[in-house]
């Protein structure tokens, strides 16, 4: 799936030349940094992979003629989104794209609680940094652009994968507000909500996922919908799952998200 030549230009003529991709060396982050490229935008990736993430700025730059600026940072340590505001303090950035994430499952009482800590910093603390950050630089030039990478699993609490599903509830509750208060300063902002992405998010999770979705089903959807909705929740198999849901009162919605991430990690209480 690719965007069009309009959308390209719409994107383009709404947010500039510069767009930041954290996560931008797997998943999601990178086929929507891939799809960005491919619209004329000067990216600056990053990621803690640091010699893949060479490799794909290697290919997109020569792939697509634009200019690719590499920061290999892990978004859990200390420093690291001083790091990636003092390297990119003289481009003109318009477009944040806040994809970097990892997820956990099992029972919250049985994990490790270094692990959990660097999640809750990856998944929040570091998004809401570089998006206070981000917010002022675009509110100076009154126009601007933040996606945030949400989740299915944000609308209800999902035993066995507790605080992961908590912090995906803190960035659509965040991206929501940011809609409504940002919009007088001509910044969009987007939550997007997928259902299972078939990336390395599962093995790092240790989950087993069946009917995954691809992430080069979902970037243009996510893509299109900015600064035209809130939240957006790409791929057919997530509508399936969210309309089907809607009338169902929360405390059920957390007893069927029981059965549905216990079938994910149904292999963890068999070994």
């Amino acid at each position: 799936m690719q965007l069009s030549i309009k959308e390209k230009n719409r994107l383009k003529n709404k947010y500039g030349q510069w767009a930041l991709v954290t996560g931008a060396s797997s998943g999601i982050g990178l086929e929507l940094a891939s799809q960005l490229a491919a619209a004329g935008f000067q990216l600056v990736m990053v990621s803690r992979q640091a010699e893949k993430l060479q490799v794909i700025s290697n290919d997109l730059r020569s792939k697509f003629s634009v200019e690719i600026k590499s920061i290999d940072t892990d978004l859990s340590s200390a420093g690291s989104i001083e790091k990636i505001i003092t390297d990119t303090s003289e481009l003109d950035i318009g477009l944040l794209v806040n994809a970097a994430g990892f997820g956990t499952s099992g029972l919250f009482s049985e994990a490790s609680l270094p692990d959990e800590i660097n999640m809750l910093r990856v998944n929040c603390e570091a998004v809401l940094c570089l998006t206070h950050h981000f917010i002022q630089r675009f509110r100076s030039r009154q126009s601007g652009g933040i996606i945030f990478l949400s989740s299915l699993v944000a609308f209800q609490g999902v035993p066995y994968s507790s605080h992961y599903a908590a912090t995906k509830a803190y960035i659509q509750s965040f991206a929501e507000a940011l809609t409504i208060e940002l919009q007088p300063n001509g910044i969009d902002v987007l939550a997007a909500a997928p259902g299972p992405v078939d990336s390395g998010f599962a093995r790092r999770a240790n989950m087993k996922m069946g009917k995954a979705l691809q992430p080069s089903a979902i970037a243009v959807p996510i893509l299109k919908a900015l600064g035209r909705q809130s939240t957006v929740i790409p791929g057919l198999l997530s509508k399936v799952l969210v309309y089907s849901l809607r009338t169902v009162p929360r405390w059920a919605k957390v007893r069927i998200m029981q059965k549905v991430m216990g079938g994910f990690t149904a292999h963890q209480r068999q070994s």
